[in-house]
């Protein structure tokens, strides 16, 4: 796969991955505040989403969805730790640790490739840039 695709491809899932996580919670958050910056994270994801997958098809890339295995072990989990807390601090802190591992994974794939399109480099700091803003804020949840 070419260093294109594998942006494009870490954007759409790493947004796919944000948009999942995020639905699971909404039914969960009773924090009126919290609730309402994850509607606007979700609908950054969103728009990442969209946005990698138009440009997976303009560059004619097929986008790669979330494996099922790794959809039902991050469902899985968000369960298993809301089990023992539903409290707005530990969901926040749980968004944080997902949004700092897209943080360290867009560095690090920005890093393997070099050879990406200025277009598509761009899409992936203007992400990292979303995820680190998305820590910042909910770190007033803590």
């Amino acid at each position: 796969m070419n260093d294109n695709a594998r942006l494009l491809n870490f954007v759409y899932q790493n947004a796919q991955m944000g948009v999942d996580s995020i639905r699971q919670l909404m039914g969960i958050v009773e924090n009126k505040e919290l609730k309402e910056h994850l509607k606007a994270q979700f609908q950054g994801y969103e728009e990442f989403q969209d946005t990698a997958r138009r440009m997976l098809e303009e560059n004619g890339f097929d986008e790669k969805e979330i494996s099922a295995f790794s959809k039902i072990s991050t469902y899985l989990m968000i369960n298993m730790q809301l089990l023992t807390d539903k409290s707005t601090t530990h969901i926040a802190e749980m968004m944080i640790q997902g949004s700092n591992m897209g943080v360290i994974d867009a560095i690090k794939n920005l890093n393997d490739c070099e050879d990406a399109e200025q277009e598509i480099r761009n899409l992936m700091e203007k992400l990292q840039k979303f995820e680190e803003h998305n820590i910042d804020k909910l770190k007033e949840f803590l």
